[in-house]
């Protein structure tokens, strides 16, 4: 990097947190929150679409809708709840997974380049807003009000002096952890990938710009790296959305178990 400054005299201002705080576009809305919207526009259309006329032979648009369903419905829901009360919850996870996939692959689709969970709040909201009452109400609501807060925090099995330490543990777990870290995971992930994939962009742009020398042709190595990372991050946005669902689904599973 001093090399680069004796050649051109610049210096290169890597990318940090204050480039995902975008300024408002109109009205104190944000890119983000149009993100947001869009999102569940795209995803409404695209399933009211496909479904308008179903056919016993589907065409690309109506395979690639019933595979994303049954993909909820049997590879999420039915795995992480169970045979026999996965049904009622098919929607809340086809809805998550689709929800955090889009906006996560905002990310990486040309001009819009913007991953909507890297901003902590949405998954945040997400996670306290919809999936933790849920997962917690169904449970006070099969076991009871003290019935669920036993089921949740006092396993079965343990000696009696350890739930001095068990307990305690569990119900951090359960009732402020889970949601926390679920939220963390997908905004962890959307931020460093989107912040890797900055630095190699721009990186690029300034040697080619601004770099003398042999550094110039580094450019075209960078925006290569660019161009790799784009991929990678693809599948991780696909894997995190899957997590988000999956985790969801396991912590609903949880609550409605009869064992712990």
């Amino acid at each position: 990097m001093g090399a680069l400054v004796l050649a051109e005299g610049d210096t290169f201002a890597p990318p940090g947190a204050g480039d995902f705080d975008l300024p408002p576009i109109f009205l104190g809305v944000s890119k983000p929150m149009i993100l947001v919207v869009l999102s569940v526009i795209i995803i409404a259309a695209f399933f009211l679409l496909t479904s308008r006329k179903l056919k016993v032979v589907p065409g690309k648009a109506q395979f690639a809708a019933e595979y994303v369903y049954d993909f909820a419905r049997n590879g999420i829901a039915r795995e992480q709840i169970g045979s026999k009360d996965f049904k009622p919850f098919i929607p809340l996870v086809l809805t998550l997974f689709s929800f955090v996939l889009i906006n996560n692959l905002f990310g990486i689709i040309p001009i819009v380049q913007f991953p909507t969970f890297s901003h902590i709040g949405f998954p945040i909201a997400l996670s306290l807003l919809v999936v933790y009452p849920v997962y917690h109400y169904v449970g006070f609501k099969r076991h009871g009000f003290v019935g669920y807060l036993k089921h949740a925090t006092v396993p079965p099995g343990a000696p009696g002096p350890i739930y001095i330490l068990l307990t305690p543990i569990e119900f951090l777990q359960k009732f402020v952890l889970n949601p926390l870290t679920l939220a963390v995971r997908v905004f962890a992930a959307m931020f460093a990938g989107h912040l890797i994939l900055l630095v190699f962009t721009l990186a690029g742009e300034f040697l080619l710009l601004h770099a003398g020398g042999v550094f110039k042709p580094i450019s075209l190595v960078s925006w290569a790296f660019a161009i790799l990372m784009t991929f990678v991050e693809a599948l991780i946005q696909v894997i995190q959305a899957y997590v988000f669902a999956v985790l969801s689904a396991n912590y609903i599973g949880a609550a409605l178990a009869e064992d712990h």
